[in-house]
Order: C-alpha cells, then sequence, then structure tokens
C-alpha cells in the first residue's frame, strides 16, 4: 500500500474508530434483538391477545414519551457528574432484561408496562450516549459519525427482522418463543459494551465542578439557535406517530403476514445504506438543508401512503421512507452536537430527545383516534401536513449555522 493510499484509507476511517466503531457494534446486536419483536407486535397483539389499533397508539405513545422525558434527565446528570458511560451500561442492561419477557403476556397491559421498561432502559443511555459520540469525534466528522452510527443501528434492524422470519418460518417457532430467543443479541450488546467501549474526560467550564447544576439553568444557556430549531422539530414530531400504523397499512394493502418481517427489513436497508452518506452530506454542505430535504420525504411518504391502494406500493413508499431516516437522524444529531455547549452537551441531546418524545404520545394517540374514526387517508394526510409545515418553517429562518456555512 502507497503512503497516498495509506493516507486517503486513513482520512475514511476518521470519525470512525474506537468509541464510535464499538457503539456501533453495540447498537447493531441491541437493534438485532429489538427488530426480532417490534415488526411483530401489532400482529401479536392483534391475533394473540386481541387488541387493535388504539392500545397499540397507547403503547407505542407513552413507550415513546417515557424515554424521551428519561433522556433529558440522563443527559442532565451525565453533565452533572461528568460521565457517560454508566448510564448506557445501565440503559442497555435494563432494555435487554424486559424486552424478551413480551413473549410471555398474556394481556396487552402487559406489554404495555414491559415496553414502558424497555423504554426506561433507552431513556437512560440515549443521551449519555450521543453525547460520548460526540465527545469522540472531531466537528469536521461528526455528521459521518453519527451516520455511521444509525447505519450500524439499522444494520441490526436488519439482521432482526430476518432471524424472526427464519425461526417462524423455517423452524416453526411460535411468537412467543421468538421474542424469548432476542435475550441472546442482548447478552452480546451488554458484553461488547462492558469490555470495549472507554469514558472520554468531559469539558466543562472552570467553575463546573463545584457548582450545582439546575435544569433551569441548562436551558438557559442553551444557544438560542439550538432551542430555535428543537421547537420547529417538535411541530414536525407532531405529525410523526409510530411506525407500527405503516406496517398495519402495508397489511391491509395485501402484503401478507409472513411477509410484514422483510418488508421491515427493506425498509432498514435503505435506512443503513443512506444513513452514513446522509451524514456525510451535512459535514460537506450544512445540516439544514439535509434535514429540510429528510423532512420533505417524510410528507411525499405520508402523502403517498393515503391515497395507495395495492400491495406494490406499499413496498415502493418503505424504501422512499427508509430514505427520510438516512438524511435526518444523523444530521439532526450532528447540528446538536454542533450548537451545544460542550458542558452541557448531555443536556441538550436530552432536550432534542424529550422535544420528539413529548410530540411522541400526542402524535400517536392522535393518528390512531383520526384513523378509527376518519379513516386512514385522513390519518395520513394529517401526518404529511405538519411535515411539511415543519420542513418550510425550517428552510425559511436563517438563524441555524450550520458547518457547511462557518466554513
Amino acid at each position: 500500500m502507497t503512503a497516498r493510499d495509506q493516507s486517503t484509507r486513513n482520512r475514511r476511517l476518521v470519525g470512525i474508530h474506537g468509541n464510535v466503531l464499538l457503539l456501533g457494534v453495540v447498537s447493531f446486536f441491541n437493534d438485532a434483538a429489538s427488530e426480532m419483536i417490534y415488526p411483530l407486535l401489532p400482529l401479536f397483539l392483534a391475533t394473540v391477545l386481541g387488541a387493535g389499533p388504539a392500545a397499540l397508539g397507547i403503547i407505542e405513545g407513552i413507550a415513546e414519551s417515557t424515554a424521551s422525558f428519561l433522556k433529558l434527565a440522563s443527559g442532565f446528570i451525565s453533565d452533572r457528574v461528568h460521565r457517560r458511560k454508566n448510564w448506557v451500561v445501565g440503559g442497555y442492561i435494563l432494555s435487554n432484561a424486559a424486552r424478551p419477557l413480551i413473549g410471555l403476556t398474556t394481556i396487552w397491559t402487559g406489554v404495555l408496562a414491559l415496553r414502558f421498561i424497555d423504554r426506561i432502559g433507552k431513556g437512560v443511555r440515549t443521551s449519555p450516549r450521543d453525547a460520548l459520540i460526540a465527545e469522540s469525534t472531531p466537528f469536521e466528522f461528526r455528521g459521518k459519525a453519527f451516520g455511521f452510527h444509525r447505519a450500524a443501528d439499522h444494520a441490526g434492524a436488519v439482521v432482526g427482522p430476518l432471524i424472526a422470519t427464519l425461526l417462524l418460518a423455517v423452524f416453526m417457532l411460535d411468537l412467543k418463543t421468538v421474542f424469548l430467543l432476542s435475550v441472546i443479541p442482548g447478552l452480546i450488546t451488554v458484553a461488547v459494551l462492558l469490555i470495549g467501549v472507554r469514558e472520554i474526560p468531559i469539558e466543562t467550564r472552570p467553575a463546573a465542578r463545584h457548582e450545582p447544576l439546575k435544569i433551569r439553568r441548562a436551558w438557559r444557556e442553551m444557544p438560542i439557535p439550538l432551542r430555535r430549531f428543537v421547537r420547529v422539530l417538535f411541530l414536525f414530531t407532531l405529525g410523526n406517530s409510530t411506525d407500527a400504523f405503516l406496517l398495519l397499512k402495508a397489511q391491509q394493502l395485501g402484503v401478507s403476514v409472513a411477509l410484514i418481517p422483510v418488508l421491515w427489513t427493506a425498509l432498514h436497508i435503505v435506512k443503513m445504506g443512506s444513513s452514513l452518506p446522509g451524514g456525510i452530506a451535512s459535514d460537506r454542505w450544512g445540516r439544514k438543508g439535509v434535514i429540510v430535504t429528510g423532512w420533505m420525504v417524510y410528507a411525499l411518504t405520508y402523502a403517498g401512503f393515503a391515497i395507495a391502494d395495492a400491495a406494490w406500493q406499499a413496498w415502493a413508499l418503505f424504501a422512499v421512507y427508509g430514505l427520510y431516516f438516512g438524511l435526518t437522524e444523523g444530521a439532526e444529531k450532528a447540528l446538536i452536537a454542533d450548537l451545544a455547549p460542550a458542558h452541557l452537551r448531555g443536556s441538550a441531546f436530552g432536550l432534542y430527545h424529550l422535544m420528539i418524545g413529548i410530540g411522541a404520545l400526542p402524535a400517536s394517540l392522535l393518528f390512531g383516534w383520526v384513523w378509527q374514526v376518519y379513516g386512514d387517508a385522513a390519518a395520513f394526510s394529517m401526518g404529511a401536513f405538519l411535515a411539511l409545515t415543519a420542513a418550510l418553517l425550517l428552510g425559511s429562518v436563517r438563524w441555524i449555522s450550520t458547518p457547511g456555512e462557518r466554513r
């Protein structure tokens, strides 16, 4: 290998090494465990427990909102104690202990309780983990690092449904047994995290170690552009209901039950393939434009579901929907890391996740209610309208300075 080739290879690896690489592996196995269950959950609720769309909306809305409130608390506390890893470890252990037990439930409220515990684990780990990724990565490669992490996460979401399909179709296991077997990749998740990931010293203000850190003070110290961005994000989130409704819609369009995990896998293949390019694009050309493009893709996808009437359209729309994730997930997190003060980075990620979570419960409850009362076309049209409004608002303002604009 020539010196030039080695230099090119080293540059490609910048931003994807050490903690970033290992946290990607952690997310891969954790999502493999999670996605052995999640795409089958609507079917499990409907056919085994006899629950309908309204129950699904309650379960997912409460679960995700709970996680988001805890993301704020864990991020804030990790700033205060100047440590991230312990929170990440505890969160992954809790989720992977609770999640397989869904297979033992006999009533939908039992699913609600276990999803609640699972999301507590997610809430505890997510903001400290995102802050740890930001602190392990040079500024100019943050989009790439977060894009890689999301790609690894989605790769696990590709493998998980395939494992579930194999267990159901080849080994003829029932849903409950498949859920219980998800404990195996969960154990690998925790082992990699405990052995490999290391703590990164957190940059603090000179007096920060001796001052009590309060949530209100943290909010006041957040830059105005960051606060404005998360407010627009909240508007978008009101139209961003649980993806379980998309799976239910696909089934109604004629996608067979046996192919639902395959459809979910196809979605995550697109997510996986587009996440790293989306993150790199935000490094090169700025975060805001990439995020606006992703939100527009979301609006078009939901508008498509509102008028879809054939199974093939569900497959096409799921593929387009995957691009929304690739364009936005890494770029949004990189933007938060760019705008946040170093000593409040965990709190900033907590605020970001909180805005998403505050909208999750009303979004899912409202979507489920509109679907049940007015039909699915009205529900999807509502989601498209809110996403389009948020994209136009974000695109029209000039108060967010992106990396590309600063350079």
